[in-house]
């Protein structure tokens, strides 16, 4: 009995779609078939009920599933755990994250990390929120960091830190030049948004309503710098992370007001997958980013 097997269940499993299985182990959905039955087989137990390309799993699939994940992690880990015998801090490091977070946040943590571990070749991917979740599960990603952090199956999360949001003006606004604003501050006002599908304009959406304040949203964008170009150029305003316009605010092109009543944050999330054992580069990037 091979540990892909096992692997392709949990992926099979994680994924509710044996196409993605597939993709993922690079094989054929009639191969991800012929494995599950290989290992129903084996230990003489129905693990899925199948329908068609659909399938729900049953209790004893469920029951099977933890302990796949555990095999796999092990038989994943052997190498790191040579390494960390050895204590050597060293390989690829893939870390999937969203464009504000990439540019704004995590630079210093990435230099420190190269600075500590020279021999660890670090890449970073900036994706929309949802890819990076993806690939974190796909396995493309070691590390995924992202805003307001959600559940996903297969993926464990764990908040690292938060982030200020602030409203934002071109200079010459009328509330550029307070020392903090309300949500009501902006009710009516010209309003540069995210786009609907991004987390941080759902939370924003969120207390908005809760506030009873209606803006006029202008333009919606998928980024942070487009949503500051907009803003400088005055068509509206904004409200940002605010290390994400130390700069602006710094050369005058923006002005800023720290949110009372509410006051408004972003959580930040480290996403892993499960079924994959910490490598001793995760985990040192990991305490690097939690300042260790």
């Amino acid at each position: 009995m091979q540990v892909e097997s096992f692997k392709v269940y949990c992926d099979l499993v994680d994924n509710a779609s044996f196409s993605r299985a597939a993709k993922m182990n690079g094989i054929t959905q009639s191969a991800v078939s012929q494995q599950v039955r290989s290992l129903e087989t084996k230990f003489d137990v129905v693990l899925v009920e199948r329908g068609g390309k659909t399938f729900s799993v049953t209790p004893e699939g469920q029951i099977f599933l933890e302990a796949a994940r555990e095999i796999v992690a092990i038989y994943s880990g052997i190498g790191d755990r040579i390494h960390d015998l050895q204590n050597k801090v060293v390989g690829e490091l893939r870390v999937a994250t969203v464009f504000s977070l990439g540019l704004h946040e995590l630079p210093p943590f990435v230099k420190e990390f190269r600075k500590r571990f020279p021999e660890v070749d670090l890449t970073l991917d900036y994706l929309r929120s949802s890819q990076v979740y993806q690939e974190v599960l796909d396995g493309t990603a070691d590390i995924g960091i992202v805003a307001h952090p959600a559940k996903r199956k297969g993926i464990a999360i764990e908040e690292f830190a938060s982030d200020r949001l602030v409203c934002i003006f071109p200079p010459g606004h009328r509330l550029a030049g307070r020392k903090t604003v309300k949500l009501a501050d902006l009710d009516g006002e010209p309003f540069v948004s995210f786009e609907p599908d991004l987390p941080t304009r759902r939370e924003l959406d969120k207390a908005m309503k809760e506030a009873g304040v209606r803006v006029q949203r202008v333009m919606e964008f998928d980024n942070i710098e487009t949503v500051k170009r907009a803003v400088e150029i005055e068509h509206g305003i904004s409200i940002v992370p605010e290390n994400s316009v130390t700069g602006e605010v710094k050369a005058g092109s923006l002005s800023f007001a720290p949110l009372r009543q509410p006051t408004l944050s972003r959580p930040l999330g480290l996403l892993q997958r499960r079924t994959r054992a910490t490598s001793p580069a995760m985990r040192e990037f990991i305490s690097v980013l939690k300042g260790k």
